[in-house]
């Protein structure tokens, strides 16, 4: 009777020992996340630095537009018509439709010399790495971009249309082609010079057979403005004398 008794007091315990470490282990996997992060620090740190970007790009937006808003405040009750003028060709300027002259850099979209040592046709840059390419760069901000002269505004778009890559819904010739890019000071076109420099892109770009040639920084870099109409499809013009 005394080894049965201790067999059935071992077996409770090894029964109760298991039931101790399933509680455990269920406990331990409800608790753990739906889904991890497997990204490496450097991604994160990545990401953090997109979002203080994206971040600092509103924040001067809102200044912009305070300082715009206090211009006009203060001048109309000097002269209204001539404050709103100003107000309006300020944002005119902000939106693209005026031609500027500032620092920057031109940057050539070329075949890579193997393609062409090899005879290979050229073809139009890809729209995607034409979008990634200009992601890319305006990770910097206060930046003005043109691409195959045609202004790249937040109005625009870069498409495929038919096999053929169009920015405004214009077709981007075959390289060679030139991307403007102008900046607030000479030094912020120097920041981007040597961004671009070092950028990965020049990989990507590479395996479409194609290189980016990258002029150094100039006081003098001409933009052409916005060319194409734009539809105001919920806005009207008042009569004169209607409020």
């Amino acid at each position: 009777m005394k080894i049965k008794s201790k067999v059935s007091i071992a077996l409770m315990l090894v029964v109760s020992l298991v039931g101790f470490m399933l509680a455990v282990q269920y406990n331990s996997l409800n608790h753990q996340p739906a889904e991890r992060d497997t990204r490496d620090i450097w991604a994160i740190r990545n990401e953090i630095a997109e979002q203080k970007q994206a971040q600092s790009e509103l924040l001067k937006e809102i200044r912009d537009m305070d300082h715009t808003l206090y211009t006009y405040e203060r001048a109309k009750s000097e002269d209204p018509e001539m404050a709103l003028i100003e107000t309006v060709d300020d944002l005119k300027k902000r939106a693209g439709f005026t031609s500027l002259t500032g620092p920057g850099i031109e940057i050539e979209i070329q075949p890579s010399p193997e393609s062409i040592a090899l005879g290979l046709p050229i073809e139009t840059i890809p729209a995607d790495l034409l979008t990634r390419f200009i992601n890319d760069v305006n990770r910097m901000s206060g930046l003005i971009i043109e691409i195959d002269s045609k202004r790249y505004t937040i109005l625009s778009a870069i498409r495929d249309i038919n096999g053929v890559t169009t920015v405004n819904g214009l077709n981007v010739k075959n390289p060679p082609f030139t991307i403007k890019i102008v900046t607030e000071t000479f030094e912020d076109s120097e920041k981007v010079y040597n961004y671009l420099l070092a950028s990965p892109l020049h990989d990507d770009f590479y395996i479409d057979n194609l290189i980016i040639d990258i002029h150094e920084p100039s006081e003098q870099i001409e933009l052409n403005g916005w060319t194409e109409r734009v539809d105001m499809m919920y806005l009207q013009q008042l009569p004169k004398g209607d409020n």
